[in-house]
């Protein structure tokens, strides 16, 4: 079990070290929706690794795999019964391509972000992935270099969990 702390100034900090990872275009935030950009406050299980075996091999990792195919989807639509599940394309309501052409989905790590249950509305697709080679911001995501990504997926594996500290309260409000 490994456990992962995010800091909302862009530190990932695990037992191999301090990475610096993107976050979302919105910020970070304890009261993520969806479409806002924000990456989610909080602890969040490793799900499961995801990824596309035309372009690496398979992960080493103690949590759960499985390859991505062309068709696979994640459904972003807060009214759709599918919301913040993996669906398969083409799909009718909203929903976010898993199979990228820039890459950043070579390597998914589902986080058990507003999972169990599933609620309308409170964020969908918060993945750990890769990162844009620029650093630019996720949709709300955490993200690191590939290399990076992938050696901390060699310490993970069952009851590993990435959590994503609260920014510090401003003292002059």
């Amino acid at each position: 079990m490994v456990e992962l702390t995010v800091h909302p100034d862009g530190r990932l900090v695990w037992p191999g070290g301090t990475l610096r990872c993107a976050l979302g275009r919105g910020g970070v935030r304890a009261d993520k929706r969806e479409g806002d950009g924000a990456t989610p406050v909080g602890r969040f299980a490793l799900r499961r690794v995801l990824w596309r075996a035309d372009r690496l091999a398979r992960p080493e990792t103690d949590l759960p795999t499985q390859a991505i195919a062309p068709d696979d989807g994640w459904c972003d639509d807060p009214a759709d019964p599918a919301y913040n599940r993996p669906v398969r394309r083409p799909y009718p309501a909203s929903h976010e391509e898993l199979w990228r052409e820039d890459g950043l989905y070579d390597v998914i790590v589902v986080m058990g972000h507003n999972d169990d249950p599933v609620v309308p509305g409170q964020g969908s697709a918060v993945f750990f992935h890769v990162a844009r080679p620029d650093w630019g911001p996720t949709q709300g995501c955490v993200a690191l270099p590939l290399p990076d990504l992938l050696a901390v997926l060699k310490a993970c594996g069952p009851g590993s969990a990435l959590t994503v500290l609260d920014p510090a309260p401003d003292p002059a409000a």
